[in-house]
C-alpha cells in the first residue's frame, strides 16, 4: 500500500504538485475592524520552492531569477522561525516592519514578497501564453511575459542579461515536455496550466490588496499583470 502510495506521488509532476500546494492557501478575510487577514506563508513559500523547479526547466535563462527567488523565500522563512506562530500569518510580517519602518529595506521581507508575488505572476503568465500560444517560439513568448511582468522592475544590467540569455531557452514540445508527465497529453497538460492559473490569480490579488494597505504601496493592476510602483 505505502509503496503504491509512494509510486502515485512520483507521477506527480511539478506543476501537479504546485496546485495541490496553492490548495492549501486558504485567506481569510476579517469579519470586523478587530482582526487582520490571514495569508498562509508555509503554502505559498511551498508553492514557490516548486516555481523554481519549473524554471529550471527553461534552464540558464531563469538562473539570475531563480536565485533571487530563493534568497527571498529564506529571508521569509528566516523570520517565520523566530515566531512561527506570529509569521505563520505573512500579514503580520508586514505589519511588523511597517511598524518599525524597515519595509522598504533592500533585504526587507516586504520586498521579498514583492518580488516573489512578481516572480509567481511571470510564471503564471508565461504558462498561460504556452497554453494558448504553442505555435508561437518559446523565446518569443518568454521574452513577452518578461517585458510585461518583471522588465519595469529591472534595471539595465539585468534587462540586458535577460536578453542575452533568450537565445539558449528551449524550443516549446522541449518544455511542455519537461514540465509535463511522460505520458500525459498536450491537452492534459493545459488544464493543469489552467487550473494553477484559476488558483494563483486571486491568491495575487489578494497579497496586492494586503501590500498595498499593509505597506501603503501605490500600485496598479491591469489585466491580471501584477505591478507595484514606487517601492
Amino acid at each position: 500500500m505505502k509503496r503504491k502510495i509512494y509510486e502515485m506521488e512520483k507521477k506527480k509532476t511539478e506543476l501537479q504538485t504546485a496546485i495541490e500546494e496553492l490548495s492549501h492557501v486558504i485567506i481569510t478575510k476579517p469579519v470586523d475592524s478587530t482582526e487582520t487577514t490571514h495569508i498562509p506563508l508555509r503554502p505559498l513559500v511551498s508553492f514557490c520552492n516548486l516555481i523554481i523547479q519549473v524554471l529550471d526547466k527553461i534552464g540558464p535563462t531563469m538562473a539570475v531569477l531563480r536565485q533571487d527567488i530563493d534568497q527571498n523565500i529564506q529571508r521569509l522563512e528566516k523570520l517565520y522561525e523566530t515566531d512561527p506562530c506570529v509569521y505563520s500569518n505573512l500579514v503580520e510580517i508586514l505589519k511588523k516592519e511597517r511598524n518599525e519602518g524597515t519595509y522598504k529595506m533592500v533585504a526587507s521581507c516586504s520586498r521579498a514578497l514583492l518580488w516573489l508575488t512578481r516572480t509567481m505572476d511571470f510564471t503564471a503568465g508565461l504558462l498561460r501564453l504556452l497554453s494558448k500560444e504553442m505555435s508561437s517560439k518559446m523565446e518569443e513568448l518568454v521574452e513577452e511575459c518578461y517585458m510585461e511582468t518583471l522588465k519595469p522592475h529591472h534595471g539595465w544590467i539585468a534587462s540586458a542579461a535577460f536578453k542575452v540569455c533568450l537565445r539558449i531557452v528551449p524550443d516549446n514540445k522541449t518544455f511542455m515536455d519537461a514540465i509535463g508527465a511522460r505520458d500525459q497529453s498536450y491537452e492534459t497538460l493545459r488544464e493543469d496550466i489552467d487550473s494553477l492559473s484559476s488558483l494563483l490569480t486571486p491568491i495575487l490579488n489578494e497579497i496586492s490588496i494586503v501590500l498595498v494597505i499593509a505597506i501603503s504601496i501605490v500600485y496598479s493592476y491591469t489585466k491580471a499583470i501584477f505591478t507595484i510602483l514606487n517601492f
